[in-house]
């Protein structure tokens, strides 16, 4: 098991990190948080070679998908960079890429109940005005857990708070920093529980962004 101690905070500058071999073909992954090697809970980085497939399989507890880079496809169609994409538990599919692209990725994760097929464009969307100067691109929520993309501009700062059911971003564009420290594009920053901190930013910036969805106590999965 990786990383799979939800009382405990992790930071991974996915930057920083080697590529491992998955076991398709052309597909390589940088894993953060995982139950199995190829089962359960997994939270990773994922990057499909130009040409590069997975044959078809199913996800029992569904599976969340953010296009960092090229096009990500399926029998359904392509999706670009910036596509946020969810699988619900029990779908299946045969990916694929035709020029390569680079992926977030979450699987087994979905909260008993949570059926939803969703499909956002990220580049299309609309944004809403948030708190102070922020700017917010909700993509979902269910229960307690809400996931969005933030836009940041430089020098802005959030008040301090408190993580109810935990908070995990990745970092898209620019630099998030708090308190305990400065993280760059492409570092994943997971929370606990009870969590808190006090947000800023010097330089305008990007972040995926997930709350209430970790254990309020103990390790179990969520």
């Amino acid at each position: 098991m990786l990383n799979l101690d939800f009382s405990q905070r992790v930071v991974i500058d996915t930057g920083a990190m080697n590529w491992t071999p998955s076991p398709a073909g052309g597909v390589a992954r940088k894993p953060l948080a995982r139950e199995e090697a190829e089962r359960g809970h997994a939270t990773s980085v994922v990057r499909y070679e130009p040409g590069a497939r997975f044959d078809r399989h199913t996800h029992p507890r569904g599976e969340e998908i953010l296009v960092l880079e090229g096009t990500f496809s399926d029998e359904e169609g392509d999706y670009g960079p910036g596509t946020y994409i969810r699988n619900p538990p029990g779908s299946g599919h045969a990916p694929f890429s035709r020029d390569g692209c680079t992926l977030f990725v979450k699987l087994h994760q979905f909260a008993p109940g949570d059926t939803d097929r969703v499909r956002v464009d990220t580049r299309t969307a609309a944004w809403r005005p948030g708190i102070g100067g922020l700017e917010v691109l909700p993509l979902h929520e269910f229960e307690h857990e809400h996931v969005a993309l933030v836009r940041w501009p430089a020098g802005e700062r959030f008040q301090p708070h408190r993580h109810f059911g935990g908070e995990e971003i990745f970092v898209l564009a620019g630099e998030f920093c708090d308190e305990h420290g400065h993280y760059p594009a492409g570092t994943w920053i997971r929370s606990p529980h009870g969590s808190q901190h006090h947000p800023f930013v010097e330089l305008d910036t990007v972040i995926w962004v997930k709350t209430g969805h970790l254990p309020l106590t103990g390790t179990g999965a969520p």
